[in-house]
């Protein structure tokens, strides 16, 4: 979003002073070697850090930090060779080890612009005010109400008839990596299908593993696991049509170039996506296109976009995302920052196929210790394309104390976020080793990171959660639930009658009309 004039800045800037540069130089100093000026344009103020030799020369703020909060971060910035051109907003987060001061500034590596700065804010937030966020969001974007009356054959309503209701599968996509070693491990299929509703494959899919000689293509196991999750109503992604890291490639495709490359591709695509057509909930296109350029390094640099042009034309109902790694993990690595994935994104929404392609955001969400602030914030700048963002490979790899309540963090920071539409957790057991960490050991019986999973299930409705209650006076009986498959009975003992229905409660419903059962 680049805008002519910036916005106010965001909860009055926080612990800023001065954050609109309305009086002038209070509270701002130069930093390092730069000019600052304090200029006004159209009615505007803000301060220009100018004449800058390296490139943290800027313009800085003291601040002090304290352990145990979180901050929110934004900032109205222009890099300008002197022109006025227009503002983005830059967002961020983060969290302190210890309490002090601190200096926040600006930089930029191209030391010819000048940094322009207005609308300056950094909000502190306690946990409590956090998780008060999260539970405004998930009543908001989660949850639905459910107003139920019971009546009796002439229409008349019975009061306090027991109402029970039983969710029997969660509405929000939420799941678990697996491999081959599901299939005929009957103790693995009973804990896992009693959990989730969608599935990734890690490698059953993957060119190497379909194709591992050129020309002998086997996809017996994947689609004999495809065949187990159909049976069980699990939701599958297609993990991946191909992934632009040089290390995973099959053997025999390393050494290609030129058309025979390009034909091995457009094969590989044309059977892997017409064979799964219409049967997935998504694909991974070009997994990782941001660290890695195998394709791009062959093929020129519309390979990326050619795929998924191909892919999208044999199978355009299926949403095609974009799946990769430290956008919301490491606020440091530049190659995927939400700015780098907005840019990609962008070049493939310019891709010009019959139909619009459906794009979908995949964050692969590996984490070491989670910084929440900036995971939120990234989510906020991505969210704002409109698109589904999915948090596909959810795993932490930290300290036995600390991993199960950093995974639990990470979890409900993806499930409070409107913009969020699923999580799978990248934990499935293996017996030669979990990826970075497991949910179970080997004989299916919880890890504290598999009680945390349980946990958030029975709080948002799954595991058949159950809510009870009586009607009122007028035969009512109202609840606000999590969206999903329920099953109501309602019984009465004086009438000696129970009734039983199912309904769905969707997250596009609106406050529905009583939902009348005879009893």
């Amino acid at each position: 979003m680049c805008l002519e004039n910036p916005h106010k800045p965001q909860y009055n800037g926080g612990i800023i002073v001065n954050p609109d540069l309305q009086n002038g130089s209070q509270g701002w100093s130069q930093f390092a070697n730069a000019k600052i000026d304090f200029r006004e344009f159209r009615g505007n103020k803000f301060v220009v850090a100018r004449g800058r030799n390296q490139s943290y020369d800027s313009v800085s703020q003291k601040v002090y930090l304290e352990k145990g909060l979180l901050y929110t971060f934004s900032a109205w910035l222009q890099v300008s060779k002197g022109k006025a051109h227009c503002w983005s907003m830059l967002k961020g987060g983060l969290t302190v080890d210890e309490s002090g001061p601190a200096e926040l500034y600006f930089e930029s590596e191209d030391t010819t612009v000048e940094i322009w700065v207005d609308s300056v804010s950094l909000q502190p937030f306690t946990q409590k005010e956090w998780n008060s966020h999260h539970e405004q969001s998930i009543h908001k974007t989660r949850k639905g109400a459910m107003r139920i009356r019971a009546v009796n054959s002439a229409g008349e309503p019975v009061p306090n008839a027991t109402i029970s209701i039983v969710q029997n599968r969660l509405g929000f996509p939420f799941g678990c990596e697996v491999e081959k070693n599901i299939l005929g491990n009957q103790a693995y299929q009973n804990w896992f299908t009693k959990r989730f509703t969608v599935t990734t494959f890690a490698n059953e899919m993957k060119w190497y593993s379909t194709e591992a000689v050129r020309g002998k293509e086997d996809y017996t196991t994947a689609d004999a696991m495809l065949r187990f999750f159909k049976q069980h109503g699990v939701a599958v992604r297609g993990h991946n049509i191909v992934w632009d890291d040089p290390k995973y490639q099959p053997s025999w495709v390393s050494s290609l170039s030129g058309n025979d490359l390009y034909n091995a591709v457009k094969r590989r695509v044309s059977s892997v996506v017409s064979r799964y057509k219409g049967q997935l909930v998504s694909w991974d296109v070009v997994n990782e296109n941001l660290h890695s350029s195998f394709f791009e390094s062959k093929m020129g640099p519309q390979a990326s976009y050619n795929i998924y042009a191909l892919a999208h034309s044999i199978d355009p109902r299926t949403t095609m995302f974009m799946n990769e790694f430290n956008t919301l993990e490491q606020p440091g690595d530049p190659a995927s920052s939400p700015a780098r994935y907005l840019g990609k994104l962008r070049e493939l929404q310019s891709i010009r196929v019959a139909g619009n392609i459906q794009l979908g955001i995949g964050l692969e969400s590996h984490f070491n210790t989670p910084n929440i602030p900036y995971m939120r914030s990234s989510l906020d700048t991505l969210a704002a394309t409109g698109l589904p963002i999915w948090l596909t490979e959810v795993d932490v790899q930290a300290p036995p104390n600390v991993l199960a309540n950093y995974f639990e963090q990470v979890l409900r920071e993806g499930h409070a976020h409107p913009q969020v539409k699923g999580m799978v957790t990248w934990s499935g057991y293996s017996p030669s080793g979990c990826y970075k960490m497991c949910l179970t050991d080997g004989n299916f019986k919880n890890l504290p990171t598999g009680d945390v999973v349980d946990k958030l299930l029975r709080e948002w409705g799954g595991l058949r959660g159950q809510t009870t209650g009586l009607t009122d006076a007028d035969g009512f009986f109202e609840a606000s639930l999590f969206h999903g498959d329920y099953d109501i009975n309602i019984a009465h003992p004086l009438i000696n009658s129970t009734a039983s229905h199912s309904f769905k409660l969707n997250s596009d419903d609106s406050l529905p009309s009583p939902f009348v059962v005879h009893v």
